[in-house]
């Protein structure tokens, strides 16, 4: 994004789910800070009143595939099959692959239909070798004028956002940043 402004956009991959994205939801609305959710189709489906929700608060969305399927994995039909299948819960035109893989004539279909939003600072929030003042001081340490900062809205990540999530909210906004979501 535009690096000479002090802004920041907050993403969260693979929700929803009802064990993090109450406490995701809280947070912000507590900080005042719209983010964008890359959602798989397959828990929209399960949990229906937490994509709602997200709705409501007025939160960006966007397509996480289905079943968040590699595109390393599947030929470009099954995984267009898969993105077209979450998209009929989603309802979006921005899209993240998962684990930011795909190959070249996927994202060459998809960008015709959908904006593909990658990152610049993944805080590794779901690693089990990361604690929550390891995520935080990623953040710290990759965030700069018009950083994608992706947490994860997942049970791998949730006891560790309880604290990361807050703690780097309130370092950035000491730091000057600017929260911001990406244009429809």
């Amino acid at each position: 994004m535009d690096r000479r402004e002090r802004s920041v956009y907050l993403t969260f991959d693979d929700g929803p789910i009802p064990e993090s994205t109450p406490f995701i939801l809280d947070t912000l609305r507590h900080y005042g800070i719209k983010a964008a959710f890359f959602m798989v189709g397959d828990n929209v489906r399960k949990y229906p009143e937490l994509f709602e929700q997200i709705k409501a608060d007025g939160h960006l969305m966007g397509n996480h595939t289905h079943n968040h399927i590699s595109g390393f994995r599947h030929s470009i039909k099954e995984y267009m099959y898969n993105v077209e299948k979450a998209n009929a819960y989603i309802g979006s035109h921005f899209f993240r692959p998962p684990h930011g893989w795909m190959r070249l004539p996927q994202y060459a279909w998809l960008s015709r239909k959908y904006k593909v939003v990658m990152w610049d600072v993944v805080t590794r929030d779901y690693s089990k070798w990361m604690t929550a003042e390891d995520i935080v001081n990623n953040v710290k340490n990759y965030v700069r004028n018009g950083s994608i900062i992706t947490f994860h809205d997942s049970l791998k990540a949730i006891d560790k956002l309880r604290t990361a999530l807050p703690q780097s909210i309130e370092w950035l906004r000491d730091q000057g940043y600017e929260f911001r979501t990406f244009q429809p």
